[in-house]
This record gives structure tokens, sequence and C-alpha cells, in this order.
């Protein structure tokens, strides 16, 4: 492990570092059947494009993403998605004009759904802990994540009484700038007038997250294990500075830091 700088501000990926997440089962079932409803509330009435039809090109158009997912985490500067180029590309693609016109026109709308309802979010035990101490210790807090759908984020945060512990929420839907592109860390950094430099960052994939740490040259390069840490889509020569198994082991670091410097 690196002998690691006091951070100044701390990088956090949203999940599996800030959550856990799971899959729900069945949500491309539920997902189909509204957007059917909606095609109907719409006047498109298309009786090939069945219930059955819509739920498996959600759940084949899921997988093209997180094969794209894999493919933009080798580039330098990834294009992000569109919401539109999910729906009406992934999606649709072979849908009758009408029905591809429609949930292009409404895509993001359908991201926000499609978001609450694809994955259950828990906050990761001891995550709160880390919170505190960057609170006591004066280190502004930001997240910088990639996702199709910030606002499912933010909407979770909310809920659960979160957002003010944060000073910046970084989306890659938001800012079209996608990790391993290092400007979504300086575009954090910037966020606490700091730089790369003076901060730590925490994610939980070695192609996207470490390698982003990287490319941007934090002061701190932490991988969190998450359930796909190790799931790697390409071999990478990249090694984090840190490895941590929850937010507990951060918040170790992040103490070992501060008494080291004090």
């Amino acid at each position: 492990m690196t002998k690691l700088i006091r951070p100044r501000g701390l990088l956090v990926d949203f999940g599996g570092v800030i959550v856990e997440t799971a899959n729900r089962t069945g949500w491309q079932s539920e997902l189909a059947q509204i957007v059917q409803s909606r095609l109907t509330e719409a006047g498109i009435d298309l009786p090939a494009l069945t219930e059955d039809v819509i739920e498996n090109d959600i759940r084949e158009g899921a997988k093209a993403d997180s094969r794209w997912k894999d493919a933009m985490s080798r580039p330098f500067a990834p294009a992000e998605l569109k919401y539109e180029e999910f729906w009406e590309g992934f999606v649709a693609g072979d849908w009758p004009t009408v029905a591809r016109e429609y949930v292009r026109e409404h895509a993001k709308e359908l991201c926000r759904v499609m978001g609450e309802m694809k994955q259950e979010r828990t906050t990761r035990d001891g995550f709160i802990e880390v919170l505190d101490l960057a609170d006591e210790a004066s280190i502004p807090v930001v997240i910088v994540s990639n996702t199709l759908m910030g606002q499912v984020h933010r909407d979770y945060l909310t809920r659960n009484g979160l957002t003010d512990r944060f000073v910046e929420q970084i989306y890659s839907d938001e800012v079209r700038v996608r990790k391993p592109n290092p400007e979504m860390i300086h575009l954090g950094a910037r966020a606490i007038d700091e730089t790369a430099a003076t901060c730590w960052y925490v994610g939980d994939n070695f192609d996207r997250d470490v390698l982003c740490g990287v490319r941007a040259g934090v002061g701190g390069n932490i991988l969190m294990e998450a359930r796909s840490t190790y799931d790697l889509p390409y071999q990478l020569s990249v090694t984090a500075d840190a490895i941590v198994a929850d937010p507990r082991g951060l918040r170790d670091l992040m103490v070992a830091s501060l008494e080291r410097v004090a």
C-alpha cells in the first residue's frame, strides 16, 4: 500500500461505494408493462409489439448497454450515452417508426423510471461514519459517478436524508463526461477548489475508477471492493494506492492519514 497524503477532498463513486446495488427480479417485465401502457395512452396501437416483445427488447438492450460500458472504459475520453440512444438504439431498434419516435421523445423520463425499477439500493454499512469523519476533519465530499440517470441517485440521497452530506454531485449523464476520462475527477476537485493531486478518489472498479484516478493523478487512488470489482472486462496494468473491503476500511485509512499528519 502506498503512503497516502492527508486528503483535502474526498471524491467518491456512488454505486459500490456509497450504496450496494442489486438488480430486482422481474424489473424488465414491470417496465415493459409501463412502456406498453404509455404507448396505448398515446394512441399507438401496434398488435405485433406485444408486452413480451417489449420485455425481451428491454432485457437485450440492457445487455447491450452493459457491453457498451465495458468498451467505453478503454478510450481516454469516451462519449457518454444519451437517453435517446439507449431507448431508440439499444431497446427499440427494430420497433415500428412511431414507437421508436415515442421512446426517443420520452427517453429521459423512461430512463428515470427504469433506474428506479431496475435496482435496489442500500447505503453501505460504515459509509455514514466516513461522512462523519470527513465532517470532523473539514474534508469536503463530492460524488463523481457514471450513470445513465443521475436524478435517480439524487432522489435516493434525498429520500435517505443524505443530500446535504455532499458538497457536490457530478453525474456523467449531466456533465456529458464519462470515466475513465480524468476530467470527471478534475470536475469533482474543482467543485471544492482543489486539484486531483490533493484529493482521494474512491471507486469500486479497476477499469473505470482506478484507471481514471491514475489518469487524473489523484493524491490517493482507493479501490473499495464491491460485487463486480474483480469482473474485469479486460486486463489492466494500473494498480490502486490502497484496496479496502468496505467503508469501514476507508475510514481506517482516513484515520491513519489524519493521525500521521497530526
